[in-house]
């Protein structure tokens, strides 16, 4: 099935979750492999007895194999193209690829989209690649050349951002840029809101899309609103609460840059004289000190657990912030809280708000209970693909 795979024969009993369609085969599942076992190649898998279960990229690491395709191909370009050309058929079904409100999305979201190690995020033009997998990085010029042909001339440019997340063990050297095209305009618009986006040195792909929705459901209970918005980082929850007719809103986050992009949206979006002020401070401290009154609270940390050995600490992380917020609100106020940590469970992340709410002994109610927009689908046989969870509250 091609010079550059390998065969990889799994011990027996061990094929059952690829038979169910789980995308991931563990190193201590492996009985054999024939061939070289460079990081990336790609791995035809097969039973105990013989069964072709999958092909996908071989790793180095506990997860081995990150199945791309549970029947046979062999032309590689052919079969990401179709990948990616179903992700954006789906886009479009959703009203997003030719919305002149939105020109901001998720194209490609790994496993949810069947291409386990690749992040594509779409700006107004720009295709920004973000890969997790030496597998999907030595094909990149193949989804670039994919990504040209589904976008033809409404593609600008394809910025490839994986620097930071590609495994440091690998013997590569990867460094960020234009891999197409080259620098474009930089100005968003999410829901009739403009933002500027920095996917150059700003966190993730530059821009937290995944957002979009909880983000239109904020001003649904902004306006007449005292809002406080944790975590700002670009200030997107800050101008959406603003357009919808805040009385005040502040906006708090430890980086300097952060602080400087949110003001800079809400410029672009209201000029210099709204109601709107940035604070340069520590999250945890600014809401231990606080004097001022808020009826609307957001509460969206960056990740606090990025594996299961920190689990407890991060729950306990967000237990301590949710209960500060429930404190501090005044009665009435509505609190949206969120966990972007993927091994935070939904359930778990409802316990630690349960018991943050249950040590302040006000009376709080779930009105909402959020997740990430269809353009950041989850396989069914996936579910660890569901990293966003959020609780909208209301605090008597």
């Amino acid at each position: 099935m091609g010079s550059n795979r390998i065969r990889i024969n799994l011990k027996p009993g061990k094929e059952q979750s690829l038979l169910r369609l789980h995308p991931w085969v563990f190193s201590g599942a492996i009985h054999k492999i024939s061939g070289t076992p460079d990081e990336g190649v790609l791995a035809d898998v097969y039973s105990s007895s013989e069964k072709f279960l999958g092909t996908g990229h071989y790793q180095i690491g506990s997860i081995a194999v990150r199945i791309l395709s549970f029947t046979p191909f062999e032309n590689q370009f052919e079969f990401l193209k179709s990948k990616i050309l179903s992700a954006f058929e789906l886009r479009k079904s959703l009203g997003l690829t030719e919305n002149p409100d939105t020109n901001v999305y998720r194209l490609i979201n790994a496993e949810g989209d069947g291409l386990p190690g690749l992040i594509i995020d779409f700006y107004n033009g720009v295709a920004v690649i973000q890969i997790h997998t030496v597998g999907m990085y030595l094909v990149r010029d193949l989804i670039t050349d994919a990504v040209k042909e589904i976008y033809q001339k409404s593609l600008l440019a394809v910025y490839d951002k994986s620097s930071a997340t590609l495994p440091y063990k690998a013997n590569i050297d990867p460094q960020d840029g234009y891999i197409f095209g080259k620098n474009a305009d930089n100005t968003v618009s999410e829901n009739g809101n403009l933002f500027k986006v920095d996917w150059m040195t700003g966190q993730k792909t530059g821009f937290f899309v995944d957002q979009r929705e909880n983000r239109e459901l904020l001003r649904r209970y902004a306006k007449d609103k005292v809002v406080l918005n944790t975590y700002c980082y670009t200030g997107g929850f800050s101008v959406y609460a603003l357009k919808a007719g805040a009385r005040l809103v502040h906006s708090v986050d430890s980086s300097a840059k952060a602080i400087k992009l949110a003001n800079e949206n809400v410029a672009l979006n209201f000029g210099q004289d709204s109601p709107h002020e940035a604070f340069g401070a520590d999250v945890a401290d600014y809401l231990r000190n606080t004097k001022q009154k808020y009826n609307l609270i957001i509460l969206d940390p960056p990740a606090f657990a990025k594996h299961n050995k920190v689990l407890e600490n991060a729950l306990q992380g967000y237990k301590r912030l949710n209960a500060r917020a429930i404190e501090i609100i005044e009665p009435g106020g509505v609190i949206f809280t969120f966990s972007c940590s993927q091994v935070v469970s939904k359930e778990n992340f409802r316990k630690s708000v349960f018991a943050a709410a249950a040590n302040t002994g006000r009376k709080v109610k779930i009105l909402h209970q959020l997740t990430q927009p269809p353009d950041h689908p989850v396989s069914i046989y996936h579910p660890e693909g569901e990293y966003l969870k959020g609780l909208v509250l209301q605090v008597e």
